[in-house]
């Protein structure tokens, strides 16, 4: 069973930066997109920013220029790197990948259990 385990959020200041990371683990045989996620509260979950295995990025129009999407495919783990953050950005982080496990048929998608950013003074 893939499991995908996140880290890195907290309670930050507006202005300040912070690092996600999602490690995808079990059984994996092939990762293709991965990204992150975000819910805040009484709003629908959005994309924020979304990685291809060859490293091709987008980004949500409202993280352009603050934030940074990366993978490391040998640790099967995708970062997200925020800098200038803001209060809008506070909400539920989570972390999503496209796995194939071994002995497996085609693709599914998975999701971590999530991670809270809060940006507040």
């Amino acid at each position: 069973q893939v499991q995908l385990v996140e880290s890195g959020g907290g309670l930050v200041q507006p202005g300040g930066s912070l690092r996600l990371s999602c490690a995808a683990s079990g059984g994996i045989f092939r990762l293709n997109d991965m990204g992150w996620y975000r819910q805040a509260p009484g709003k629908e979950r959005e994309l924020v920013a979304g990685t291809t295995n060859g490293g091709m990025a987008k980004y949500a129009d409202s993280v352009k220029g603050r934030f940074t999407i990366s993978r490391d495919n040998a640790r099967n783990t995708v970062y997200l790197q925020m800098n200038k953050l803001k209060p809008e950005d506070t909400g539920v982080y989570y972390c999503n990948a496209q796995a194939q496990v071994y002995g497996g048929l085609r693709m599914y998608d998975y999701w971590g259990q999530g991670t809270q950013v809060t940006v507040s003074s």
